[in-house]
């Protein structure tokens, strides 16, 4: 594997002040010493590395995948004195002393401020995010490729190959993209030998009433689907037509009423049945679609959803593979696998990429709204590069300039 660059992007100082200026509007300080004494991983004594300054530098570690741990050290405690007093007295350590800093941080801590933070963040005004009335969210999972190490795979598994191993450990992410600003929430991950379906009975506990959840016909079971409609929300899910759903009730837009059971014993004495609503359709003229799909949903009456517009709606399930290929891709960059060599800092590394995918997908859809586009039209590219090195000075320009100038060049 080639080596990976030792240095920052040119003209990174005043990326590196721009993209702390946002970290610090998104994760405040007050927070993150909360989550820090509730976890019980705040600084006993005054350290080289502080605790809270950790937090800013794994999640800036995301946005620089490519450059070494020493060179993004030395971007956020430059760009932290400048911004922040506390972190004057920070010096410049080796790789030993960052990787002690990061074991004494833990995973705790990443994993809470993920969770405090990281929410659907669409408004009413949001473009692409509803349908009539209801916050569209997709559920899906990845995996990604971590470092080698026999504790990373003893951990997280390794898949098989035709030859006999594939050539990384792989962990497995399973969780909901707000479909209109994709912001990753949710997210369980697990070692790569658990289902999706497994990590989703505690992903689903984050829907809420008022979503319409999409997924895949790999999600599709009784017992999760229950949990799910439980939880709040409305489901439109795709299923195989190997699910036996009698046709008990035609409506006139084509769809039907059926019924699932827990079991086929239940289905043939028609005990504990949840109605359904089925849609069977046909992409014509799409040489990649697949002969027929069918979708089930929650959504009962057709005058409230017909059957052609949840057809169409199903396609949104799509933009969570975006925000996945935005998260595994343009931020991770070049890289291969995560650089952690460590369960625990695998995890840490992981919570702090979708902490840097919320703060750069929240910038978008700022800009968005200011521009009255749908977040889809902004290039995430194009913010990321944003964030890493185009404003000149940043304490005279807050981070809601760095939304407006997105917003005027989308491109």
């Amino acid at each position: 594997m080639p080596g990976k660059p030792a240095g920052l992007p040119s003209g990174v100082r005043i990326t590196d002040r721009l993209s702390l200026s946002l970290l610090l509007a998104r994760f405040p300080g007050e927070l993150i010493e909360e989550i820090l004494g509730y976890t019980g991983r705040q600084s006993q004594r005054q350290r080289q590395l502080p605790a809270q300054f950790m937090v800013y530098y794994i999640i800036a570690m995301a946005l620089y995948m490519e450059s070494s741990c020493e060179e993004v050290l030395r971007c956020v405690v430059e760009g932290l004195s400048w911004l922040d007093g506390w972190c004057q007295k920070i010096r410049n350590t080796g790789r030993g002393g960052i990787s002690l800093a990061r074991i004494r941080l833990g995973v705790e801590v990443m994993r809470q401020l993920y969770e405090r933070c990281v929410a659907p963040i669409a408004t009413t005004q949001s473009r692409g995010a509803w349908y009539r009335g209801r916050r569209l969210v997709s559920l899906d999972g990845t995996t990604m490729d971590v470092a080698d190490t026999a504790d990373n795979e003893a951990t997280f598994g390794r898949p098989g190959s035709g030859r006999g191993h594939s050539g990384y450990p792989q962990l497995r992410v399973v969780c909901l993209a707000e479909t209109g600003t994709h912001v990753l929430f949710g997210a369980e991950v697990g070692s790569y030998r658990q289902g999706e379906r497994t990590l989703a009975r505690k992903v689903v506990r984050h829907l809420q009433t008022g979503m319409l959840c999409l997924a895949d016909r790999g999600f599709f079971g009784f017992a999760l689907w229950q949990q799910a409609h439980q939880a709040g929300a409305d489901l439109l899910w795709r299923v195989s037509f190997q699910v036996v759903l009698p046709r008990l009730k035609s409506l006139p837009d084509g769809s039907y009423l059926s019924k699932i059971y827990p079991c086929p014993q239940y289905r043939q004495r028609d005990v504990r049945g949840v109605w359904v609503r089925v849609v069977d359709y046909r992409l014509e003229g799409l040489e990649s679609s697949q002969p027929a799909y069918r979708l089930v949903t929650t959504l009962l009456d057709e005058a409230e959803a017909p059957a052609e517009e949840l057809a169409s709606l199903y396609q949104e399930r799509w933009e969570i593979e975006g925000a996945f290929d935005e998260f595994k891709t343009h931020l991770r960059g070049g890289r291969v696998v995560l650089r952690s060599k460590a369960p625990d800092l695998v995890l840490q590394e992981l919570y702090g990429l979708l902490l840097a995918h919320f703060t750069i997908r929240s910038l978008q859809h700022e800009a968005a709204l200011k521009a009255d586009l749908d977040p889809d039209e902004l290039s995430f590219v194009h913010t990321v590069r944003v964030v890493r090195r185009k404003l000149p000075r940043l304490l005279s320009i807050p981070p809601s300039a760095v939304a407006h100038r997105l917003s005027t060049n989308p491109g």
